[in-house]
């Protein structure tokens, strides 16, 4: 009886490790099958895929994240820049242009060459600083040909009546140092004074500014010029300055001419000549 049980326990276990190994074996099979259909699912489209949605590549994707379309990779092409539309400026003819530019100050010209090519040749055009030169100074020189142009011509003229309004600062502050630098040291400098006093040689300018200056200081007050009617010639390395000049609030006139010259890129006076400007004639009430 023992015996029969325990062939019966063997048996069962037998069917089971029967069945155990079936399912395994089943299992395999089936996942197996199933793997080729599922690679095939993932691979890229083929070379003749038609784009549909029936064959499942609409969705696929190039290596480089493109779509693909028609079997082939394409990138959309880029767009060509629109043109740059030119300002209303540089649709003005050049005569008109330079009328506009006209109304501008120096350091507005100057500032209007610095934005763009097109404004910078517009800026830098010739006829626009020879109006600005005539509007600032003067148009006396107008049959001129400055050979380095307008624009250059208007900077040196401009250097010059900044130098020249400094000499008057010097006289106003009395300050010999500072007249002793603005003169030239030469020999051929010249100094005529509105008292008639003619001065030639550095030595001898400079010792008649300082008897100048102590005379004032002695007075108790300051040597101030009012300039007016300042008039510029710039020729090379040599400009003169033409004005008319009175002594504070003082209405009798002097006609003052001063000489400078250009040396190792700096400007010294050579010349200072004033004199006092006559009384017009006397009007005949009689005829």
């Amino acid at each position: 009886m023992d015996g029969a049980r325990v062939l019966i326990a063997a048996g069962a276990t037998a069917v089971c490790c029967l069945a155990c190994a079936f399912w395994v074996f089943h299992s395999s099979s089936s996942s197996s099958s199933s793997s080729p259909a599922s690679s095939k699912k993932h691979q890229s489209p083929p070379a003749n895929c038609c784009g549909c949605a029936s064959c499942g590549c609409r969705d696929a994707k190039s290596a480089n994240g493109d779509m693909a379309v028609g079997g082939e990779n394409k990138k959309k092409a880029s767009e060509p820049a629109p043109p740059e539309t030119p300002s209303m400026m540089e649709q003005l003819v050049p005569e008109i242009t330079t009328h506009a530019l006209s109304y501008l100050d120096y350091t507005s010209l100057c500032r209007l060459s610095m934005t763009n090519s097109a404004m910078r040749r517009a800026a830098n055009d010739d006829g626009a600083w020879k109006a600005l030169y005539h509007k600032d100074f003067t148009v006396e020189q107008g049959t001129i040909n400055p050979p380095n142009g307008w624009k250059a011509y208007y900077a040196a003229t401009k250097a010059i009546i900044n130098l020249n309004a400094e000499f008057y600062n010097i006289i106003r502050e009395g300050a010999l140092p500072a007249m002793s630098r603005f003169w030239l040291n030469a020999d051929y400098v010249k100094c005529i004074h509105a008292t008639g006093e003619f001065c030639t040689g550095y030595n001898a300018v400079m010792e008649s500014w300082g008897l100048l200056f102590n005379w004032g200081q002695d007075g108790g007050q300051g040597i101030a010029f009012q300039i007016r009617d300042v008039r510029v010639r710039v020729l090379g390395e040599v400009a003169w300055v033409n004005m008319k000049a009175n002594v504070d609030v003082d209405p009798v006139l002097f006609h003052v001419t001063n000489v400078y010259e250009l040396w190792n890129g700096r400007w010294y006076m050579v010349h200072h000549h004033s004199s006092l400007m006559a009384d017009p004639a006397p009007h005949n009430m009689f005829g």
